[in-house]
């Protein structure tokens, strides 16, 4: 059967490339699409960190709000922005397969982050990238850096930092690919939970919608992102964690690996974790197992001395 669906999302050129790709899904399976462009307050406040102004949730709340009213049935959006538990009513309905998860490093002077003058200026708003960097270049001053993705080059591009750290997936879906000078080891640099992949989120009462967007979910992905989110959840995860997850899925080996750090005291120890188990193909409850798994990462932080963020 053949739907007339509406997909809200932001208007930064990069949602709505995500927008267009789930839009063009849909299509060839039949569908009828619009797109719903909304600006988000998450989109207008460029002038203080996400972490001192309500967190990531800042970026979905006007498109679950769309969703509610009826102006649109689904939203898609970069999965590491999408808080660790959705307003009641809501659900993700399913993952798309996953764009490179790994950090990428942005320079127009140079090649690596390890290439750089004693005391450089490198731009992030992350509190996972700062913990890491800081680990890596005690050194290295780092700045703000908010905004869509081509304001964030543009701030690079005017001189203000000698490099910037973005997420690889973004710029390679937007052929951006020649900005990236040198790509992150996840041993170094561990990911956002869930980075470079993209989520449809919808009302709980469309049980129809789900069996529709099932045919785009990635089982791969799901396993790998609801992992990672399960770390998150467990350790109060926000942008106000600095907080890293990355799980792989090597036939039925699933591997977790977590970091966490003192954004607050200069000089601390980034904390690591990790845990791998089998996981059966037959589980009906794989996602959840997958997310149980994850919580137990978060305990091995927690009992080093990770503190949760409550």
């Amino acid at each position: 059967m053949s739907l007339k669906l509406t997909i809200a999302t932001r208007e930064s050129r990069l949602a709505l490339w995500q927008a267009n790709h789930v839009k063009e899904l849909l299509e060839m399976r039949g569908h009828q699409i619009q797109l719903l462009g909304m600006t988000t307050l998450g989109d207008q406040i460029l002038d203080k960190p996400l972490s001192k102004v309500g967190g990531k949730g800042l970026f979905i709340k006007e498109l679950e709000v769309a969703i509610e009213n009826g102006s649109a049935q689904l939203a898609v959006h970069s999965l590491k922005d999408v808080p660790m538990e959705l307003p009641h009513g809501f659900e993700l309905a399913c993952i798309l397969p996953r764009e490179d998860s790994r950090d990428a490093w942005v320079s127009n002077e140079f090649e690596s982050i390890d290439s750089l003058p004693l005391g450089a200026v490198v731009g992030t708003s992350s509190l996972r990238r700062t913990v890491l960097i800081n680990s890596m270049r005690p050194d290295i001053k780092i700045e703000p850096l908010r905004g869509n993705l081509d304001t964030r080059l543009k701030k690079l591009d005017d001189g203000h930092y000698q490099g910037i750290i973005l997420a690889a997936a973004g710029l390679k879906r937007l052929g951006l690919s020649t900005r990236i000078r040198s790509e992150f080891d996840t041993s170094v640099m561990l990911p956002a939970a869930g980075q470079g992949a993209i989520g449809i989120e919808i009302s709980s009462n469309r049980p129809d919608l789900v069996k529709v967007l099932s045919e785009l979910n990635d089982a791969e992905t799901a396993i790998r992102v609801y992992a990672e989110r399960g770390v998150s959840r467990a350790m109060g995860g926000s942008c106000s964690m600095p907080l890293a997850a990355h799980a792989i899925l090597t036939q039925n080996t699933l591997s977790i690996r977590a970091a966490w750090g003192d954004h607050l005291h200069e000089g601390s120890r980034l904390i690591y974790a990790e845990h791998q188990s089998i996981i059966e193909p037959k589980d009906l409850n794989i996602l959840h197992t997958a997310s149980t798994m994850g919580e137990l990462v978060a305990q091995k932080l927690i009992d080093q001395g990770a503190r949760p963020y409550l």
